[in-house]
């Protein structure tokens, strides 16, 4: 079997690359995929499967016209916050292979949010339409159960995936906190001041080795350098566009603070202890599934020795998940490859 494989796959975002690792690691050995990239020669030379470009209408088509079914996921794909067009893509996509007879899967769908009423009608009739839909948190199978189509609910395919050792990480300075912020409108100079002024704080006292992990260096990497510059003989900037190491990462990390949802994962997957800044729906989500301290970014105090203190009782007093825990989530989300299997047999 043949399948084209969709997602916001080739555009130096290090969650989707994570999805997409997961997503190949899970696919039966009898499917051979072909990868709709905003890179295809990266992800060619970084995963060793055929790609195109995701942009490319004749190429997306020829892709199609040659494949049984085209695999959706996964994430936040169907949502209308950081773009009113990827849900347009995404359905006409799902349309165009529908209309030629493939198998449509949505996988490891976060679906949301969804602002608009005509982007609320859209994602249905697409879910609706699909020969399958597997989610991955309990918000979007609320969703599904809404609009009465059937699904496969398990945790973040991300939790399962593989990690690969980071090159030199072991000859860091240690113990050693890693930070994972993101760019926002609502993180605000005076926001990023008082995380900096904390977290510069945090490290005086507890004299950790910070590690700045950009996950979208074209989003993320100037706060990452900003906040190196703040102490930039107990800082490094870490670039992973390899999504293994990106998980390889926090297993040699005490602390993680993140914004993004799956820095988040793969250092709580590591028994690593984390805190987390909610920006959206899907990370404050998380948050209560996993009963993680953190606040929004609302929440963040102006006086960074607030923040300074929460991260020293984390730090001194807190406690990652459980072995047993970890292992529950891992093995719950292998049930997206059972999926996987059942669906494309």
């Amino acid at each position: 079997m043949r399948a084209v494989l969709c997602g916001y796959y080739g555009k130096g975002n290090g969650g989707d690359e994570a999805l997409l690792a997961s997503l190949l690691q899970m696919l039966p050995s009898s499917v051979e995929p072909l990868v709709l990239s905003g890179n295809p020669d990266e992800t060619c030379r970084r995963y060793g499967v055929a790609a195109c470009d995701r942009m490319s209408a004749f190429a997306v088509l020829q892709a199609l016209r040659r494949s049984d079914a085209l695999l959706w996921g996964g994430g936040s794909l169907m949502q209308d916050t950081t773009s009113a067009l990827s849900p347009w893509y995404y359905s006409g996509l799902m349309g165009l292979a529908q209309q030629l007879g493939l198998k449509t899967i949505a996988w490891a769908q976060g679906i949301g949010p969804l602002k608009r009423a005509m982007t609320r009608q859209l994602a249905r009739r697409v879910f609706s339409r699909c020969t399958a839909v597997s989610v991955r948190d309990v918000g979007s199978a609320q969703i599904l159960s809404k609009w009465h189509i059937p699904f496969t609910l398990a945790p973040d395919p991300v939790w399962a995936l593989q990690p690969r050792p980071v090159p030199g990480l072991w000859n860091l300075p240690a113990p050693r906190v890693a930070v994972a912020l993101r760019s926002h409108p609502q993180l605000t100079p005076e926001r990023l001041y008082s995380l900096t002024t904390a977290l510069v704080d945090f490290q005086k006292a507890t004299q950790t080795f910070i590690l700045l992990i950009p996950f979208q260096p074209v989003q993320d990497q100037e706060i990452a350098e900003s906040i190196h510059a703040r102490m930039p003989q107990v800082s490094q900037v870490l670039l992973l566009p390899d999504p293994q190491q990106l998980r390889g990462v926090f297993q040699g990390v005490e602390l993680t603070i993140a914004m993004r949802f799956h820095a988040l994962i793969m250092a709580a997957a590591a028994e690593c202890r984390c805190f987390a800044i909610s920006y959206d729906p899907k990370v404050s989500q998380l948050m209560h599934d996993l009963e993680l301290p953190g606040l929004s970014l609302e929440q963040i105090p102006v006086q960074p020795a607030l923040l300074c203190q929460s991260w020293l009782e984390l730090y001194a007093n807190g406690d990652p998940l459980s072995g047993s825990r970890i292992q529950s989530l891992i093995d719950r989300a292998l049930l997206h490859q059972d999926f996987l299997a059942r669906v494309l047999r």
